[in-house]
């Protein structure tokens, strides 16, 4: 598989995800966790169904692919998100050694691999996180602009 048919198969499959977000009346952000080619973790935003700060997609996805692995720590991993990380998510994802990220679309108000900081990629952290962003970008853009106009209309 070429890396770029990959990389759409693997958002497709969180995408799949920030929909299920989306049903809940969830922002609607999607994760997958990829190890040796094989998705081993898949989780949505489930912050108002839970009523906790920290259950945003890649959190989730970090916790089940951590627990499958036996390792707090997933050097061969890589995660796809539909949203570009927070700083929650992307310092969770530099302290589990994540490999590689792959974003859909950029946050400018609380991105922090490229919009508002770079916490992957920060020389004065101890890890490094290669990082592509874009993939399936109007897809997911699409469906948070939905969500937020719907918000704002209720």
């Amino acid at each position: 598989m070429k890396k770029i048919d990959k990389e759409k198969f693997f958002m497709q499959e969180a995408l799949k995800e920030a929909k299920k977000a989306y049903k809940k009346n969830e922002v609607p952000v999607g994760a997958v966790v990829v190890y040796n080619n094989k998705i081993i973790a898949k989780a949505h935003n489930l912050n108002i169904t839970t009523n906790d700060p920290t259950a945003h997609a890649e959190i989730l996805a970090l916790r089940k692919a951590s627990k499958i692995l036996r390792n707090y720590r997933l050097p061969d991993c890589e995660m796809y998100t539909t949203l570009e990380p927070c700083p929650m998510c992307a310092g969770a994802m530099v302290y589990a050694r994540i490999k590689r990220l792959v974003y859909a679309t950029e946050d400018p108000k609380s991105g922090c691999c490229k919009s508002v900081l770079n916490i992957v990629n920060n020389k004065k952290l101890n890890h490094r996180i290669e990082v592509v962003s874009g993939v399936c970008k109007k897809e997911a853009e699409k469906l948070l602009k939905t969500f937020f106009k719907k918000l704002r209309l209720k």
